[in-house]
């Protein structure tokens, strides 16, 4: 379980196609911290870690995982948001994120306003039923405020520090980004509709 709140940009070191796929994350956590077994949550997927070492760790990814989130996109050297697992005690500073992500949606629009940035994100069919203004959802792995809905597409605003400690500050319309219901919505959605939450084809 996690909160949304991201505690290091990571970098791609290296990715390499086995059985799954082997991707290897430089980061500035303390790696010797971290379990093998551990949940890392990566742009929002929740990941085992395999294997650590001075700086980095390493996590594998299957064709699932790669096929319904952007991480079949991810190439050597590209930013990564990265958040640990929650311990007893922690603060809660966003919302509770699974890790599981929904699918993914594109950045249409990105627009100065004051200090922050705000960002069109597209609405798709499957996704349109779990958003709503006011409510959470988790894109990239961050917790996030939605500011408006239209038919097609809903809006965000990016702050100063979350521009600055996330990927989100660099980001640039056409990029694809996780995106995870909130739970409440994902379970609200599930009722309503008598069956299983949206999810995209």
């Amino acid at each position: 379980m996690f909160t949304g709140i991201i505690s290091d940009i990571g970098r791609v070191r290296s990715i390499e196609a086995r059985g799954d796929t082997r991707m290897v994350i430089e980061t500035a956590f303390d790696t010797a911290a971290i379990a093998m077994g551990g949940s890392i949550a990566c742009s929002g997927a929740c990941l085992t870690v395999v294997e650590t070492g001075a700086g980095w760790f390493a996590v594998d990814a299957s064709a699932e995982t790669l096929s319904h989130t952007t991480l079949g996109d991810w190439r050597e050297g590209d930013p990564v948001n990265l958040e640990r697992a929650l311990k007893a005690g922690d603060e809660l500073g966003g919302h509770f994120v699974a890790g599981h992500v929904d699918g993914v949606t594109e950045i249409l629009d990105r627009a100065p306003d004051g200090d922050s940035l705000r960002f069109t994100f597209a609405l798709p069919d499957w996704l349109r039923s779990t958003i709503a203004p006011k409510g959470s959802v988790t894109l990239d792995g961050i917790s996030l405020t939605v500011n408006e809905v239209a038919p097609d597409r809903f809006g965000v605003n990016i702050i100063p520090h979350t521009q600055s400690a996330t990927t989100l500050g660099a980001a640039r319309p056409g990029q694809r980004v996780n995106v995870e219901i909130d739970v409440l919505a994902r379970y609200v959605a599930r009722a309503l509709a008598g069956e299983g939450a949206p999810c995209p084809n």
